[in-house]
């Protein structure tokens, strides 16, 4: 009878071995989907490229202000557009204020963005790369006034 249990208890433990690694894969693959980049009170992120796996179902960008200054003086937002969009998102945001997060409500343009966040403020936003076609051309940035000629980078799908 102790054979027996041990047998079983060994065939439990292998199976278990078995188990975990594929669950780890799993857990590290969607940890290339997730994706944290800060802002500062110099106006820089500190990523000028984001480069997703063609995988990715789903991908979470997470916005970490790192300065002091309080979002009405010094607000970031991370906005992702087709890079021949950038100019005129940027430009449209001027006047759509901080309560719109620079951003016009409903702009068709802005394919997946965060709030504005002030100093020590952090912000995300999980979108389908469904709405992404592998090799195109896209540019992420900040829409706050005058942030995006220095705050802008590439991000790369497939």
């Amino acid at each position: 009878m102790s054979l027996m249990r041990n047998t079983l208890a060994a065939g439990a433990l292998l199976g278990l071995a078995l188990l975990l690694p594929s669950q780890a894969h799993a857990a590290a693959a969607a940890d290339k989907c997730k994706f944290e980049i800060s802002g500062n009170d110099l106006m820089q992120y500190d990523k000028q490229e984001l480069d997703v796996p063609g995988g990715c179902a789903q991908v979470t960008i997470t916005l970490h202000h790192a300065g002091k200054l309080p979002a009405q003086a010094m607000g970031h937002n991370w906005v992702l557009v087709n890079s021949a969009d950038v100019v005129a998102v940027a430009n449209a945001g001027l006047t759509a204020g901080l309560q719109n997060n620079y951003l016009p409500p409903g702009d068709k343009r802005v394919l997946a963005s965060t709030k504005v966040v002030g100093g020590g403020q952090t912000a995300s936003v999980t979108f389908a790369t469904s709405i992404l076609k592998k090799g195109a051309a896209y540019t992420f940035l900040c829409t706050f006034p005058g942030h995006n000629a220095l705050m802008r980078g590439t991000f790369k799908f497939g």
